[in-house]
């Protein structure tokens, strides 16, 4: 089975960017909030921002991508989820910290003065790390928290 082969693949593909974009907004709100408004320090931000992100994500591909799996006890894929989420957290975390620093100096050099390098830098960042974590998020979550339910043994919940 591959994403662009199948077409039940490609829609749960399509649904699960979707949802990542839903996260994305969030995730972007929060990290903006945080980070510019409330000034918290931009690495503490995103953690915070992808971690409530993951609970929307969460809720919404467990009812909409991957319905067929409900059957599964919601804590098990919760705490699958999780899982795969920590990792993709310390992916995103170590790759915002080093490209961080490079990228607001190319908006310092490249974006318009009315707005700032930093609240540019931070938001390219952020939109970096989070194409690249949504990759593995796709792929572990697909393959082992809402693997296919048709082989699921019965009885495991």
């Amino acid at each position: 089975m591959t994403v662009f082969n199948d077409s039940l693949e490609r829609r749960r593909f399509l649904r699960f960017a979707l949802v990542g974009i839903s996260g994305s907004i969030v995730d972007f709100g929060i990290f903006n909030l945080l980070a510019t408004l409330l000034h918290v320090p931009s690495t503490i931000a995103q953690a915070v921002s992808f971690t409530v992100s993951v609970f929307n994500n969460f809720t919404w591909n467990r009812l909409w991508t991957y319905p067929e799996t409900r059957k599964v006890s919601v804590m098990k894929q919760l705490s699958q989820f999780a899982i795969v989420n920590v990792v993709g957290l310390g992916i995103r975390t170590l790759l915002f910290s080093l490209i961080e620093k490079p990228i607001i100096g190319l908006a310092a050099k490249y974006i318009p003065h009315i707005l700032t390098p930093t609240i540019v830098g931070h938001n390219v960042t952020l939109a970096t790390v989070i194409l690249i974590v949504m990759l593995w998020n796709y792929f572990a979550n697909r393959y082992w928290t809402f693997k296919d339910f048709s082989t699921l043994k019965e009885g495991a919940k």
